[in-house]
């Protein structure tokens, strides 16, 4: 049994668990509920993982990459933006037919100081960026963001990946208890940046 499930499958398609760090707590997630999905463990022993480690157990599911890679784990993804472009890279260099799709809370730059849409073009195809909420104030209280500006960085994370030219779409969770979001409105701020919209509703298991 692996300790660390940094690749795990979904319905049949590869996932990718990078960290159980976040920028966001936001109270709908998956993992304030159960430890797992489908099964595999989502909680890392350690934050102290390499791209090689990533591309190790990559190489046990390569039959199935075909259907492409999403990263999406118990974190954020980009903050181990570093290792999130090696094993990007690898998996174009030796698969250039795989789709790659990043899940993330569009917190990237804010934490990395700098735009980093510019490393990861030509790595990510697509973005699906958490928008949850049509304004700061429900989107912070949705969220529980820990960095100043959460939602107007997300916003500007979002825009600078469709000026970039990569396929970007922002999406919310519905009916999480009596939380009410105008999905309308969320709409028109996807529509606004240029990007996709996607309404999820919640599910008690989280997929």
């Amino acid at each position: 049994m692996t300790e660390n499930n940094l690749v795990y499958l979904l319905e049949n398609k590869i996932y990718i668990n990078l960290t159980n760090l976040c920028t966001n707590d936001c109270i709908f997630c998956i993992r304030g509920l159960k430890d797992d999905v489908v099964g595999s463990n989502m909680w890392l022993s350690t934050e102290n993982i390499t791209a090689q480690d990533v591309i190790s157990q990559l190489k046990e599911v390569e039959d199935k990459i075909h259907y492409g890679v999403t990263f999406c784990g118990y974190g954020e993804p980009t903050i181990k933006i570093e290792i999130l472009k090696e094993v990007a890279k690898y998996i174009k260099e030796n698969y250039p037919n795989t789709k790659i799709r990043v899940n993330t809370n569009g917190h990237a730059n804010a934490i990395h100081k700098r735009n980093v849409i510019p490393e990861l073009k030509g790595l990510v195809d697509e973005f699906s960026i958490s928008l949850n909420g049509e304004n700061e104030t429900l989107y912070n209280e949705l969220s529980q963001p820990k960095i100043k500006n959460a939602y107007e960085e997300m916003k500007s994370f979002a825009k600078e990946a469709v000026e970039a030219g990569i396929k970007t779409t922002l999406s919310v969770v519905t009916g999480y208890k009596d939380y009410k979001i105008n999905v309308t409105e969320c709409e028109n701020i996807a529509k606004e940046i240029g990007a996709n919209f996607r309404n999820r509703e919640w599910l008690n298991n989280g997929y």
